[in-house]
């Protein structure tokens, strides 16, 4: 079945004055739309072209090698994306509880050194790409990705990404990166990336 765009469950304007409205539109309307259509187009035709985007990105050697470099970054794309709007809400941010807030801990020593880790890991990411929290064995830690990678290609459970592609802030924060991954804290729906930790 073909990839679409999933709805954003909140208004563009929602998530400001940390992401504005147009940066929201254009990303979501334009960029992720163009990573659906293209993994579509590259997955057609294919015995993968019914399979669920974690399934294919689970296995990228099953992806005919022709086809490899376009499903990666499209089909990638879409997946990010999909989990990056998934992760944020109006009136959200704050810290986690519970089981998440305990994994954390137990990996960082704090939340504000989590913080400070994915922030570290965002800033550095050369050019585009991604900071994650991803689970990984019996633990939590922090990855980047480069481009539309996404951790469950190496067998890791993505569980809250920070998108670092310029697109992603440059209306608002210019060349400003680590202004708008501060600012991206008070955004981030907990509870969705708690879920994602218990179903993992």
């Amino acid at each position: 079945m073909a990839y679409t765009v999933p709805p954003l469950a909140y208004p563009y304007d929602a998530l400001e004055p940390y992401i504005d409205a147009r940066t929201m539109e254009i990303h979501h309307d334009k960029h992720h739309q163009a990573y659906v259509d293209k993994a579509n187009a590259a997955l057609e035709g294919t015995s993968l072209a019914d399979a669920s985007v974690e399934d294919v990105l689970r296995d990228l050697s099953a992806v005919p090698q022709d086809k490899l470099a376009a499903v990666k970054n499209n089909a990638g794309g879409h997946y990010n994306h999909t989990l990056f709007w998934e992760s944020m809400g109006p009136g959200k941010g704050g810290e986690p509880s519970g089981e998440l807030a305990d994994a954390i801990n137990a990996a960082f020593g704090s939340f504000e050194d989590f913080k400070g880790k994915m922030k570290e890991a965002g800033v550095n990411q050369f050019g585009s790409g991604w900071s994650w929290l991803v689970k990984s064995g019996g633990e939590v830690a922090v990855v980047p990705s480069a481009n539309q990678d996404n951790p469950i290609s190496d067998g890791k459970v993505p569980l809250l990404g920070v998108d670092v592609w310029e697109h992603a802030y440059y209306l608002t924060y210019q060349n400003r990166r680590p202004d708008y991954i501060d600012a991206w804290w008070n955004v981030v729906d907990w509870d969705v990336v708690a879920a994602r930790l218990a179903a993992a």
